[in-house]
Parts: C-alpha cells; structure tokens; sequence
C-alpha cells in the first residue's frame, strides 16, 4: 500500500479565498494511504518545496498529491521538488485545485466540495502509479505515405527529395487517384496522364 502526501496550496488568496483549504486537508486525512497532509500558502515556493522534499523523508512516503494550479505552471517543479528527496518523480499527481475551483467558483461550499474530489480523485491515481524510468527509443527516419493520388505522389516526392526513404500505400492497382480518370484538367486543358506521368 502506498504511504501518500497531500499538499494543498492557498496560492495567496487565489485559491484561499474561494476554498476552504483547511476543509480539503481535513478530507485528505481521511483517504485510505494518506499518511501525511498539510497546507501552505505558497507550496511552490522554496519553503513550500522543503516542506515538501522534508515530508518525503521524514514520513517515508511513496507517493505525493500537491493541490495546486495548473500541471503546466508547478507541474514540473514538484516533481522535482520529489526527486530531489529521492522520491521517483513520476509519483507525484497534482489536482489542480486553482483553475477548476477557485476560479471559477464564487461559492465557497461549492469550490472546496469539488477541490475535495479533485484531491480524493488524485489520491486515488496515486495508489495505481509505479515508478517510471525515462529512455530513450532510435527512430528510423522513413516515411509511409497512405494514398497514392496527386496529394500522396507529391506528398511523397518531397520527402524523398528532403532526403528521406518513402514508402505510399495505395489500395488501388494504379496510382492517380481521381486525377488518373479525367481526360482534360483546368485551366490549361492538358491530359491527366501529361500531367501525371512526369
């Protein structure tokens, strides 16, 4: 079983003043694998961070939920914030509590009920994260063209002239697509087969 901890921010008034955050740590307590929970008024900043790398240490945990703002803002900084204390940063969830709440809410009941979702629901995340290991895999810089009409040749000949090997898939016995059928093309009235044969 996951040991958890929940890390609610008040981001100054923008979450505080809209959510009850004590509330929300109160229910975070009470979530099976939460072994820690606590606020901060700025979990982003270098305190907020400490309090966070100190948890991780101090209380074993393996898996981290920081109710905040949006993953593309802290995202990237609280998983360093858990790496940094030795925890594998793909542990860590973030119920972005800011911009789906707070923002958005003008009842306080209201926006700490659905915060408190948002944090049981990252908890819950959390129990079915396993640590993850960034690599690496070569590509094979090819490409397979599906369609052999005008679009597809072209598509394919400028591949090839970028440099590149280019495979096109056509389901028909012939290339052309439509263009193949016709017997004049607007505006200058040449035979398809003119055009499409170079």
């Amino acid at each position: 079983m996951q040991k958890i901890g929940v890390f609610v921010c008040w981001c100054g008034s923008n979450i505080a003043a809209t959510v009850d955050v004590s509330e929300v740590v109160g229910a975070a307590k009470e979530e099976p694998g939460v072994v820690f929970a606590s606020d901060y008024s700025y979990m982003c900043s270098e305190a907020g961070q400490l309090m966070i790398q100190n948890a991780i240490k101090e209380k074993g945990l393996t898996g981290i939920v920081v109710c905040s703002c949006s993953p593309r803002m802290h995202e990237a900084t609280f998983r360093k914030a858990a790496q940094a204390a030795g925890l594998n940063p793909y542990m860590v969830e973030i119920a972005n509590i800011r911009e789906q709440c707070s923002w958005i809410h003008k009842n306080k009941e209201e926006g700490t009920k659905k915060a408190i979702l948002l944090a049981k629901a990252a908890i819950a995340k959390v129990h079915f994260n396993e640590p993850l290991t960034a690599g690496e895999t070569p590509v094979t810089k090819r490409a397979l063209v599906i369609g052999g009409g005008i679009a597809g040749i072209q598509t394919a000949l400028d591949i090839a002239d970028a440099g590149y090997d280019v495979d096109i898939v056509e389901k028909s016995p012939t290339i052309g697509g439509k263009m193949a059928q016709l017997d004049k093309t607007f505006p200058t009235l040449d035979c398809a087969a003119c055009i499409l044969t170079p």
